[in-house]
């Protein structure tokens, strides 16, 4: 692996395994500073959602880059108040208008709205077949959630991005995914920086020359789960990056696979606060 490895997802399409995350970046320069950095160290991905308030800036920033639009994997999300068939399709014209892009890479679902979500997923069914986007996803989707799209879905999801860090691993969610080729990526991968202090992750760090961060990454890339670290400081874009010139042991492995205590540092699905 190397920092544009990709995933090929069930489609074919090529989806890079790092990726910045651009959640609660608000300040204009700021986040155009980060992704400006992030395309220089040799990112190919950039995550955000209309939630995130950012999707101008996010275009601004891959047209300013020079990198090529083609060599960059976009992801945006619909959010929750704006789910449903019709209203899917109104809320993803205005984030590609904000974007000023012709297509997006990836569209996800940003949470499953029990009366609505079903109908979302159909909407991005739509967008796919008429090549506005390149896959189609999820986010924060259980077993349960997926499925109900799969008993329905024409083309099934692509992606489904979760809550996923060491204290959090979620398994049976995992392997629910692998075994329809859905692929995982972890949103708040190091766990909102709640597992850097562990001191089983600081131990290995330590006997490899690595930090916490960069070992825990390292585990969700030999897990074959994507990552979208975010952050808006240069140093910790370049360190998040610094993961494709070393390979934890089984051992290693092995010491942070038992740190699971299924403890979130989000929402549960299941128990999400839809207040809208």
């Amino acid at each position: 692996m190397y920092l544009q490895s990709s995933k090929t997802l069930l489609n074919g399409v090529e989806m890079p395994r790092l990726g910045l995350g651009v959640y609660k970046m608000t300040d204009h320069e700021e986040t155009l500073q980060s992704i400006d950095t992030a395309l220089k160290v040799g990112y190919r991905a950039i995550d955000t959602a209309s939630l995130y308030g950012n999707e101008a800036e996010v275009g601004e920033a891959i047209r300013h880059s020079g990198v090529p639009r083609e060599h960059i994997f976009v992801t945006t999300k619909v959010w929750n108040n704006d789910q449903g068939y019709d209203e899917t399709l109104r809320a993803f014209e205005v984030s590609l208008k904000k974007l000023n892009m012709d297509y997006v890479d990836l569209y996800l679902t940003h949470w499953a709205v029990p009366e609505t979500f079903e109908e979302t997923y159909r909407a991005i069914e739509r967008l796919y077949d008429e090549k506005l986007i390149r896959a189609t996803g999820v986010s924060n989707h259980h077993e349960h959630h997926l499925e109900k799209i799969l008993a329905k879905a024409n083309i099934a999801p692509m992606v489904n991005q979760v809550e996923m860090h060491p204290y959090l691993q979620q398994q049976a969610l995992s392997a629910f995914c692998h075994e329809h080729e859905i692929a995982v990526t972890a949103w708040s991968p190091l766990g909102r920086g709640g597992v850097l202090d562990d001191s089983t992750i600081v131990e290995i760090g330590k006997e490899i020359g690595k930090t916490a961060a960069q070992v825990v990454l390292r585990w969700h890339l030999q897990n074959d789960t994507l990552i979208i670290p975010k952050s808006v400081t240069s140093s910790r874009i370049e360190e998040n990056a610094q993961i494709f010139d070393f390979e934890l042991t089984q051992t290693q492995m092995d010491k942070i696979a038992s740190l699971n205590r299924n403890q979130r540092f989000g929402q549960d699905p299941d128990h999400f606060k839809f207040d809208f």
